[in-house]
C-alpha cells in the first residue's frame, strides 16, 4: 500500500453522524494566524510530474494481476497523454478526474491511492467496490498545465480558429487569457480556463453566435482535454446507460475558514453547480429536467463529508470542511454539464492552490482527498447513500471567505 494508505482506510467509516468539530464548544475564537492569497514562487517538486504519472500507473497496472486497465485516450495539445485507468465490474460507474487546473496538486496523488488500494487489496471493503462498481479515475486532465503550474492549457485563439474554421472573425471566449492570472503571464503562452469549456450538449460543435460566452453559459468544447473527458464519459454512458457518480478534484483559496473559529479550511464540498433545470433560473436546460438529481448528489456530498468527519476522530484537520458557496450557475464546468446528464455530482474545494500553499500540507490535504472518495465509493458500493439524509448537506457549515467577492473567487477555482 502507499503511504499512509492502511492508515486512511482505517478512519474511514461511512455514513455515520459524527458531530462536527467545529460544533465543540470552546472560547470565542482568535484571528487565524497569518495567511495570503498574494501569489509567489513556491516548489511544487514533491507534487507527481506527468511522466511520474505515467511510471505509476503503469506500476499499478502490473501489480494489480489484471484489475486495473490503463489506456491512453486522448491527447493534451502539446501532445502529452491524457490516460484513463479502470478497475471493478459493477453495473455502476463512477467517474473521477482531477488536475483540471495546473496548479491544483493533490487530486492525482488521491485518485493513485485509490486505484492501487481497489486494484491490489483482498479487504472486503475492496471486494465490494469491485463487485458493485466500475471506477474510472482520469488523473491529470490538463497535462500541459501541470507541467506549467499554472491554470490555464497551452493553447492559443488562433489554434482554436485554425481547427474550427467556421470561429473565424468571432470574438476571443471569456475564458481565455492573455494577461496575468494568479501570478501567471500569459502574454507569451496563452490558455483557456478549459472548466469553463464543457455543455451540456455532448454533440455540441462550437458556432460563432455562442461567442464570447459568460461564466453562467455553457462552453464549446475548444480544447482537447475537455473533448477528450466529455468523450470518456459519453463513452461511459454508452456503455453503462449512465455515468452514476462524478467526481472532479479541484483547489481553492488558502486563507478560508470554518465559521466561528479560526480554523482555516482542509476542503470543501459541493453537489451544486446549475439551475434546477424545473425551474424558471433555470430554463434554458429544461430539456435535461428528467435527468437532473440534485438530491442524489447531496447524498453523495454527505458521504463524503462523513467520512471526513470520522476521521477528525484521528486528525482534527480532517474535520473542518465546509460547504463550497451554492449562488453560483456554471454550466460550462464538468460537473454542471454532467450533472445536467443524469450523473450525481461532487465537488472536492482542497485548500491552497500551488502559487499560494505550495507543498504546505501536501500530505495531509491529499489523505483528505482520499477519505472524501473512499467515503463516496464505499457508500455507493454498499448502496449506504440511498439511506442518507439529503437534508444533511444543507448543515454543512458554510465557507467563510472574508472579504472575498463569490465571484472574483469562482474566476480562480
Amino acid at each position: 500500500m502507499r503511504r499512509w494508505q492502511a492508515w486512511a482506510l482505517a478512519t474511514a467509516v461511512l455514513g455515520c453522524a459524527v458531530t462536527p468539530a467545529a460544533a465543540t464548544s470552546s472560547p470565542a475564537p482568535a484571528a487565524p494566524p497569518p495567511c495570503s492569497e498574494e501569489p509567489r514562487e513556491n516548489s511544487v517538486t514533491e507534487f507527481t510530474s506527468h511522466d511520474e504519472m505515467l511510471v505509476e500507473l503503469d506500476r499499478i497496472e502490473r501489480i494489480s494481476d489484471g484489475r486495473v486497465s490503463v489506456r491512453e485516450v486522448g491527447r493534451s495539445h502539446r501532445g502529452r497523454e491524457i490516460m484513463s485507468a479502470r478497475v471493478g465490474t459493477g453495473p455502476k460507474v463512477v467517474l473521477i478526474t482531477a488536475e483540471i487546473h495546473g496548479n491544483e496538486k493533490t487530486g492525482p496523488d488521491a485518485a493513485m491511492d485509490v486505484l492501487e488500494f481497489l486494484g491490489t487489496s483482498e479487504s472486503a471493503k475492496a471486494r465490494q467496490i469491485r463487485s458493485e462498481l466500475t471506477v474510472v479515475a482520469m488523473p491529470k486532465i490538463n497535462p500541459d498545465a501541470g507541467e506549467l503550474d499554472r491554470r490555464g492549457n497551452d493553447l492559443t485563439w488562433e489554434q482554436v480558429q485554425q481547427e474550427f474554421p467556421q470561429l473565424r472573425g468571432a470574438p476571443e471566449p471569456w475564458n481565455y487569457y492573455t494577461g496575468s492570472r494568479q501570478g501567471d503571464d500569459y502574454s507569451q503562452r496563452p490558455g483557456f480556463d478549459i472548466n469553463r469549456d464543457y455543455h451540456p450538449d455532448l454533440d455540441y460543435r462550437p458556432q460563432r453566435a455562442d461567442f464570447p460566452g459568460a461564466s453562467d453559459r455553457p462552453g464549446w468544447y475548444l480544447s482537447p482535454e475537455t473533448r477528450t473527458v466529455r468523450d470518456v464519459y459519453r463513452a461511459l454512458r454508452a456503455e453503462f446507460g449512465t455515468v452514476d457518480t462524478y467526481v472532479d478534484l479541484h483547489h481553492q483559496g488558502a486563507c478560508y475558514t470554518v465559521p466561528g473559529t479560526d480554523r482555516f479550511v482542509t476542503l470543501s464540498l459541493s453537489g451544486k453547480f446549475v439551475a434546477d433545470p424545473s425551474t424558471p433560473q433555470g430554463a434554458a436546460f429544461a430539456e435535461f429536467a428528467d435527468t437532473y438529481r440534485p438530491e442524489y448528489s447531496k447524498q453523495l456530498n454527505v458521504a463524503a463529508y462523513n467520512a471526513l468527519q470520522s476521521a477528525a476522530n484521528r486528525n482534527p484537520d480532517f474535520g473542518n470542511i465546509t460547504l463550497y458557496p451554492q449562488d453560483v450557475n456554471l454550466p460550462g464546468t464538468g460537473l454542471g454539464s454532467f450533472q445536467l446528464n443524469g450523473s450525481g455530482a461532487v465537488l472536492f474545494e482542497v485548500r491552497g492552490q500551488t502559487q499560494t500553499l505550495g507543498e504546505q500540507h501536501r500530505e495531509m490535504l491529499t489523505r483528505a482527498v482520499y477519505i472524501g472518495l473512499d467515503g463516496i465509493l464505499s457508500s455507493v458500493a454498499s448502496g449506504q447513500v440511498n439511506h442518507l439524509d439529503p437534508a444533511r448537506y444543507d448543515q454543512i457549515p458554510p465557507t467563510q471567505r472574508g472579504d472575498q467577492v463569490l465571484r472574483t473567487a469562482t474566476d480562480i477555482e
